[in-house]
């Protein structure tokens, strides 16, 4: 059973940095795609950052250059690191796995199935 539990969040002022966590248990994430997902209030889930495997990785426009996403292969942990942040960044944030290794890396939150709970991120000016 994939199970997915984020860490990491929490409140900081503009320019501060965080960092998520996604422990991964159930399957090794050699063979799945990764994802970082936020949701903010009366908006609409959005793709933050998704890797695969082979490191290979894609950001949404809005955070390229401030974050970061990587893995920990022998440990399975996603994780996100979050530089330069601003206030549009606060939302709650999930990580998301979909079985797959090899091609384009999906960014859309319909082209995962499992899901974490989420760790709220709380950006102040």
């Amino acid at each position: 059973q994939v199970q997915l539990v984020e860490s990491g969040g929490g409140s900081v002022q503009a320019g501060g940095s965080l960092r998520l966590s996604c422990a991964a248990s159930g399957y090794t994430i050699r063979r799945y795609y990764m994802g970082w997902f936020r949701q903010a209030p009366g908006k609409e889930r959005e793709g933050v950052a998704a890797i695969a495997s082979d490191g290979s990785a894609r950001y949404v426009d809005s955070v390229k250059g401030r974050f970061t996403i990587s893995l920990d292969n022998a440990q399975n942990i996603l994780y996100l690191q979050m530089n330069s942040l601003k206030p549009e960044d606060t939302a709650m944030y999930t990580c998301a796995a979909q079985p797959g290794y090899q091609g384009w890396v999906p960014l859309a939150p319909y082209q995962y199935n499992y899901w974490g709970q989420g760790t709220q991120v709380t950006v102040s000016s």
